[in-house]
């Protein structure tokens, strides 16, 4: 199993850094763990509609670079689905069942996602309808990740 977590835009904050290895480490135990940084396009303040729609083209490609065509591809998305840690368990197992050797996970810029990674996703999540900065959303999800495995193992981790 390949655990595989595409992001745009670059980490800079050492205490996320730091918490997404140690979770990444934790991870290492069930699967391997491949993280990607895509450049994020410069917004301009007060930008247009149709500014932003080629901003999130121009990620949107980047991203979809990134992603083979049999991966099981997860998007963060705040209109996504809400799902329990133990149903997101449920469906990072079911798609390993269902012959997924890499489960792939998207985390867009500051805009979210293009359409068309959108459309590419098998499972569209939302951990809630806060929205948090996308470089803090990479440490809830490498850490919910860890906690699917956890679930999956049966181990007293998840509570």
């Amino acid at each position: 199993m390949k655990i595989k977590i595409v992001t745009v835009g670059k980490l800079k904050e050492k205490y996320l850094k730091d918490g997404i290895a140690e979770y990444s480490k934790r991870i290492s135990r069930f699967a391997a763990v491949e993280m990607i940084e895509l450049a994020d396009e410069k917004t301009p303040d007060r930008a247009s509609d149709s500014e932003n729609e080629k901003i999130l083209n121009l990620e949107g490609n980047r991203i979809l670079s990134k992603i083979g065509d049999r991966e099981f591809v997860v998007v963060l998305a705040i209109e996504g689905k809400i799902l329990s840690s133990e149903e997101f368990s449920k469906q990072l197992e079911q798609a390993s069942i269902n012959g997924y050797s890499t489960l792939t996970f998207v985390i867009g810029g500051s805009l979210g996602l293009s359409n068309e990674v959108k459309k590419r996703a098998n499972l569209s999540v939302s951990f809630g309808r806060l929205t948090l900065p996308h470089q803090l959303m990479r440490l809830v999800l490498v850490e919910q990740i860890y906690r699917a495995f956890t679930i999956q193992q049966g181990s007293p981790y998840h509570k």
